[in-house]
């Protein structure tokens, strides 16, 4: 039997948060600084990492390939979400819709396996210290980039084909910030069950992978980190570790909270909160906990400000 395209709905309406819209100004604000602070950092780590040669290594790379990934995940939804703020409920055509929230679960896709690769790196790093250079090398790393990309596209591309096939009768206002696939699927008037189960699927793919092997690399590392002899040393890989698995934490924990679910009727309006948590609170975060911290990087950025400031005195002079 032929799947018909019915959709007779040409636009859609994003909802945003109705309950404070009162305070739009203030969210607004709130979440403008947060988006310029996650771009600014994001952005600190792409430029350090491409003017200075030292940090042209496999996990300089993988960080600043992430940084990337995450300045496209979160522009994709930031300013829609900003604009609902100031202006209230904002219409949204139905290729724009499906554009972006393609573009949005791609990226998104592509973070959670980087996230994985570059746990593998830190465990190679950390665990087999004297192989590194011969296993992480240049051409492995990017083999592994292309290999995020290559994965993410089929399994997102397929699973929005998939909804841009159903009917869309009515209602045609999305209970949400931005083209998030469940709430999208709600709105149909065909028979969803194929694709939710589609998405619960793809979405336990993405989780799952990517978190057993996150787990395994991690636990390898603590493992690792327990039989050094210096009590000083324990302490700041523990630190470090804490501070990454704190944001794996959050970013798991709101996905599945979302996504991992056959029916998303009965979370609609908390999915709302819980995405917040992946567009502004972990983006604000991983530039902070993965580079900022990093004594390399502090370095390096020391060194780019002094040439900065250095070239400004001899065009002054």
């Amino acid at each position: 039997m032929e799947v018909r395209n019915e959709t007779t709905i040409q636009e859609f309406i994003l909802e945003g948060f109705p309950a404070i819209q009162a305070l739009g100004n203030v969210f607004f604000l709130i979440h403008l600084l947060a988006y310029l602070a996650s771009i600014t950092g994001n952005v600190v780590i792409i430029t350090i990492t491409w003017v200075d040669h030292r940090l042209w290594t496999p996990m300089y790379i993988l960080l600043s390939t992430f940084s990337f990934s995450e300045c496209c995940f979160i522009t994709l939804v930031i300013p829609k979400l900003l604009s609902i703020f100031l202006l209230g409920r904002q219409p949204i055509s139905f290729t724009a819709c499906l554009i972006q929230a393609f573009s949005f679960f791609f990226f998104g896709s592509i973070i959670f396996f980087l996230m994985a690769v570059m746990s593998l790196d830190r465990y190679v790093a950390i665990c087999k210290p004297l192989h590194y250079p011969t296993i992480m090398n240049p051409k492995t790393c990017f083999l592994l980039v292309t290999a995020c990309l290559a994965l993410s596209f089929p399994l997102i591309a397929g699973l929005v084909v998939k909804v841009s096939q159903l009917s869309f009768c009515g209602p045609h206002v999305i209970p949400h910030f931005f083209c998030d696939l469940g709430p999208l699927i709600h709105l149909s008037c065909s028979d969803t069950r194929p694709t939710e189960m589609l998405t619960l699927v793809l979405a336990l793919f993405v989780l799952i992978t990517s978190l057993i092997i996150t787990t395994i690399a991690y636990s390898n590392i603590v493992v690792t980190v327990l039989r050094l002899p210096s009590a000083k040393e324990k302490q700041k890989a523990f630190s470090t570790c804490s501070s990454h698995l704190m944001v794996l934490f959050l970013m798991y924990g709101s996905c599945v909270f979302i996504y991992v679910k056959p029916k998303q009727t009965n979370r609609l309006d908390s999915n709302r909160e819980a995405a917040l948590v992946n567009t502004v609170v972990t983006p604000l975060l991983n530039p902070v906990i993965y580079t900022l911290r990093n004594k390399q990087v502090h370095r390096a950025l020391r060194e780019a400000l002094l040439r900065l400031r250095l070239q400004k005195q001899s065009f002054g002079g």
